[in-house]
């Protein structure tokens, strides 16, 4: 596997040391395993710690009829993880996406969250990012206590998960059967804070939950539990990045004082060379403040041996806020000359000539998590009847304050800068640059010419740009389900029927309000823009700025205050949104689901070997309505010389999509016992289905603008749309087998290997839209994406060894661990949406694309996940390695080009000490390899971002009464 070269810096021996500690012993374990004369003297014995968690995991995986990992405890707080994120990663097959230095979106053997689905408590959950994954950072672990993936697809389970379902399990307090009072308090700190001025690099997390027991006479069983925790941190990041947008630029023409040419798709195909640019690259420092407030809540009643209700309900309020300090090339294809690129048109070496820009933003979001939910069962003596209501939401609220300052001919107080005299442009404002990617480095070599300082808070004066962005997206589901399971004699022990229904809607707005200046004539001091450069000037935020990127030559520049700057050119610190929030970009997409099913269960012998499992079918029916906006627009001239496009006011008209598509997914699960409990075949055959993500289903417009445009021609690189309502869900036929082996209660080798034939993938297509631009009615292609007919097939295999080592002597009887590989290969293509193959919907032909395809988004063709853990007496030490390799990952709301992220490896330590049966003292340490994430776009080995956020430690003590 190939490693980053950047967690190569860790001592390669140490990992060595640690995948064979957990692996070698797993495997020489071989022997003792058939030998359970101590097993079962073991299992008299109460376990608990990490070995219960895994010991009580392997119980849940032989149990179920499906394919399933699971990661359970029955004490509360003892998943092994900070987040409930982080603790899926520990299960076989699962790794995440880690956003600021935390677990994320999760990956199913190695395919990406589009292709799985997450329940809560079995039902639909909401996030705020606008795709169908969730947020697991929203979640903490502490108040979570069983989490199950759902490998293979039964007829019962919510439809939605190609890769997988992942089930989010709360605690039953009746089930919990005792009353229990725990609280917990962490400090936490971030090396890399201390290096931010004027900052602490400590933060804090408490949680306090409570569950008990009444009896209430005739009114039957109550039992309770509530859950609150209180999570404040600072989360640092350092990058450096390309933009979103690239082109592949002709390499036979000339550039001089312009932006280099797109080369065309048969320009391309006829062999003209090119090499791919980005619009603009940035140096981003970010300072962060995050706290988040959560409240979980459980209520259990029996009414009888009968009758039971449960509620739930969880709550979680999040909210950061960043400042950032960026240095931006903003006119990264501009005056372009001696261009050095591979045979993939990656630049290897090239000189420019672009503005130079200090931006300062203040970034603040909120996102709130509502979920709740109602479980009413009657249970007969045959028959049994449960009905489900469920409602979840998320409402994310994000503000962004941003002034930009821009290089002149001129410095503040006038004096001419040299880039603004011969042999240089004369009266520009653009500096020479060099740019260059040597072989092994993970950030860009850019070397302005040794005339301009970016440290010199006086260049940065010029085209002064006050941005006031809001965006807000809400996501709502509501559900119902009703279930009635049927108990039979013989070989069909039951017969399962229900319904679903579930109605989401997703609405979002991206709004601006922005102020251009651009004083006229030359500068001299004493002048506004001289006062308040001098005003709000601040010095560079920290120390070491991306010291740990190889290539990286940028390490300060000239920052400003933005609260400050944004007060002196506008009158105010915030001047809030405009009045109109309609615009042609907005979404409104609602999402009505039916399903119903029929499955039976099944349990004989074939022989004398025992059978069981299920079979059943689910229908599912999906009505899509999208509304969007349409609106003439109009030409603004800036005063910097640019234009930019807004809608007119008073020309909206609404637009109304709708779509439908039926579905029916079989399934078949069954369970040979070749070795009853000890040795199990499964083999699972099933139809699933991954819808697209509601912010790719909306019918908005979406001008993508060249900020050196300045002409409407030039200003309109593309329209794209934010999304395609006629988009269906991807279907797949999918088989797995499995090989399960439990020589007892601690251990497991299980081996699966599946395979997955979709019929259908995506591919761009443009048509031709009629639109009224400055007055005059103008054709624009606009960019979408189709469904296609091309068949794609998935296979892979995924390996389990899990043993406490128990056959050791003592003390290192304590030591225990679990190993997880995950190999796959697959031949699906996701097409660039700007450089890739290309659908003509009138002909149906396919124009060849500028560069190669991507795999399915999150597709990583390995995945290891190892644990080795020590317990001896109170005391329990774990280690948890985590290595993904590279994937691609599309950007939320579709359309967009291919970004690709390089493979990453993290490392956690946990370890605890339990001074007595009430206390506990605990220490964890995340990300100690201090990996960074790495992307490239829109080819792999094209650079695009270098991002790091550093190792973070926790230190803290737990009582439970």
């Amino acid at each position: 596997m190939a490693m980053l070269d950047q967690a190569a810096r860790t001592p390669r021996a140490l990992r060595n040391i640690l995948l064979a500690g957990a692996a070698l012993p797993l495997f020489a374990a071989a022997p003792a395993l058939a030998q359970d004369a101590d097993a079962a003297a073991e299992d008299e014995v109460v376990v608990t710690g990490i070995r219960e968690t895994l010991r009580t995991s392997i119980d849940v995986k032989k149990r179920e009829t499906a394919i399933v990992d699971a990661l359970s405890t029955e004490e509360i707080g003892d998943l092994p993880a900070l987040s409930v994120g982080e603790a899926i990663q520990t299960i076989t097959g699962a790794t995440t996406h880690r956003e600021k230095g935390g677990a994320s979106e999760i990956a199913l053997r190695g395919l990406g969250p589009f292709l799985s689905n997450t329940t809560f408590n079995g039902r639909d959950a909401t996030n705020g990012s606008g795709d169908r994954a969730v947020n697991f950072n929203q979640f903490p672990s502490e108040l979570v206590n069983n989490i199950k993936i759902y490998k293979s697809q039964q007829a019962d389970l919510v439809e939605g998960g190609v890769a997988g379902t992942i089930d989010i399990g709360t605690l039953r307090p009746l089930d919990f059967g005792k009353m229990r009072v725990q609280g917990e308090i962490k400090a936490n700190y971030s090396p890399y804070q201390d290096k931010v001025t004027g900052s602490s690099a400590w933060g804090w997390r408490g949680t306090l939950s409570y569950v008990d027991q009444y009896q209430l006479g005739g009114l039957g069983e109550v039992g309770i539990a509530i859950g609150v925790q209180r999570n404040s941190t600072n989360n640092p990041e350092e990058t450096v990045a390309g933009s979103s947008t690239w082109t592949a630029c002709n390499a036979t023409i000339v550039v001089a004082n312009n932006n280099c040419t797109p080369v065309t798709r048969p320009q391309a195909a006829a062999g003209t060379p090119f090499y791919l640019a980005p619009n603009a690259m940035a140096w981003r420092q970010i300072s962060e403040v995050d706290t988040r407030d959560a409240v979980f809540g459980a209520l259990q009643w029996q009414f009888s041996d009968r009758v039971e209700l449960n509620l739930d309900a969880q709550w979680s309020d999040r909210t950061f806020v960043e400042n950032r300090r960026d240095l931006n090339i903003s006119e990264m294809r501009y005056g372009l000359t001696n261009v050095v690129y591979d045979e993939n048109g990656v630049i290897q070496r090239m000189n420019g000539l672009s503005a130079v820009e200090s931006t300062a933003s203040n970034l603040s979001r909120a996102e709130e998590y509502l979920g709740a939910g109602a479980n009413l069962r009657w249970s007969g003596d045959r028959l049994t009847v449960a009905l489900d209501g469920a409602y979840s939401r998320t409402i994310r609220t994000e503000i962004e304050r941003q002034v930009r300052l821009r290089t002149d001919p001129f410095d503040m107080n006038g004096t001419r800068n040299f880039f603004a005299t011969a042999p240089f442009a004369t009266n520009s404002m653009r500096v020479p640059y060099t740019y260059e990617v040597l072989p092994g480095n993970f950030a860009p070599t850019v070397t302005f010419d040794p005339r301009f300082d970016p440290n010199n808070h006086a260049l940065f004066w010029d085209d002064a740009r006050a941005r006031r962005d809001e965006s807000r997206r809400h996501n709502e589901i509501w559900g119902a389900r009703l279930d009635l399971d049927y108990r039979l004699d013989g070989f069909i022990t039951n017969i399962a029927v229900g319904g679903r229904w579930a109605q989401q809607t997703f609405t979002d707005y991206d709004v601006r309000n922005e102020v251009t200046l651009n004083p006229l004539g030359p500068p001299a001091a004493g002048r506004e823009d001289a006062r308040i450069n001098t005003l709000c000037r601040t010095a560079f935020p920290q120390t070491g700025f991306l010291e740990r990127a190889e290539g990286n030559s940028i390490t300060s520049w000239a920052t400003f205050d933005p609260l400050c700057l944004m007060r002196e050119y506008t009158g105010s610190e915030d001047p809030g949104r405009p009045a109109d929030l309609r615009s042609p970009a907005n979404r409104d997409v609602t999402e009505t689901t039916l399903a119903g099913y029929v499955m039976a269960d099944y349990a004989g012998d074939l022989g004398d070997m025992p059978v069981r499992g299920n079979v059943g079918v689910r229908v599912v029916n999906t009505q899509l309505t999208s509304v969007g906006l349409r609106s003439a627009f109009t030409v603004v001239n800036n005063p910097d010389g640019t234009v930019t496009l807004t809608p007119t006011p008073g020309t909206f008209d609404t637009v109304t999509l709708e779509a439908q598509t039926t579905r029916v997914l079989p399934s078949v699960n069954a369970i040979f016992e070749l070795q009853p409990n000890r040795l199990l075949l499964r083999a699972a055959a099933y139809r699933a289905l991954s819808r697209p993500a509601p912010s790719a289903l909306g019918a908005g417009r979406t001008f993508v603008l060249d900020a050196s445009g300045t002409s409407v021609a030039d200003a309109i690189n593309e329209i794209r749309a934010n999304g395609s309502p006629a988009l269906k869900p991807l279907m797949s036929w999918n088989g797995d087998i499995a090989l399960e082996y439990y020589p007892n209660r601690d251990s497991l080798f299980s081996a699966t290997l599946y395979f997955k034939e979709f019929s259908g993938g995506f591919i761009p297509f443009v048509t031709n839209e009629d639109f009224v631009i400055g007055g005059q009615n103008v054709s624009v292609p606009v960019i979408q994406t189709a469904n296609s007919d091309r068949k794609s097939q998935l296979w892979g295999v995924e390996v389990t060894l899990a043993n406490r080592f128990s056959w050791l002597p003592k003390p290192l009887d304590g030591f225990g661990g679990k190993l997880s590989y995950n190999y796959a290969d697959t031949d699906f293509e996701n097409e660039d949406v700007s450089l890739g193959d290309i659908l003509d919907p009138l002909t149906g032909n396919v124009s060849e694309g500028i560069i190669p395809p991507a795999g399915l988004s999150g597709f990583s063709k390995h995945v290891v996940s190892a644990q080795l853990y020590y317990e001896i007496g109170g005391f329990s030490l774990q280690g948890i390695y985590n290595y993904r390799s590279s994937y691609y990952q599309d950007f939320v709301g579709g359309n967009t080009q291919l970004r690709y992220v390089r493979g990453n490896e993290t490392f956690d330590l946990r370890a605890s000490f339990n001074v007595n049966r009430n206390i506990s003292l605990r220490a964890e340490a995340t990300n100690i390899f201090d990996s960074p994430k790495v992307t490239d776009m829109p080819v792999v080995g094209s650079i695009r971002q270098y991002h790091y956020y550093g190792p973070r430690y926790f230190i803290g003590a737990r009582f439970r009464i």
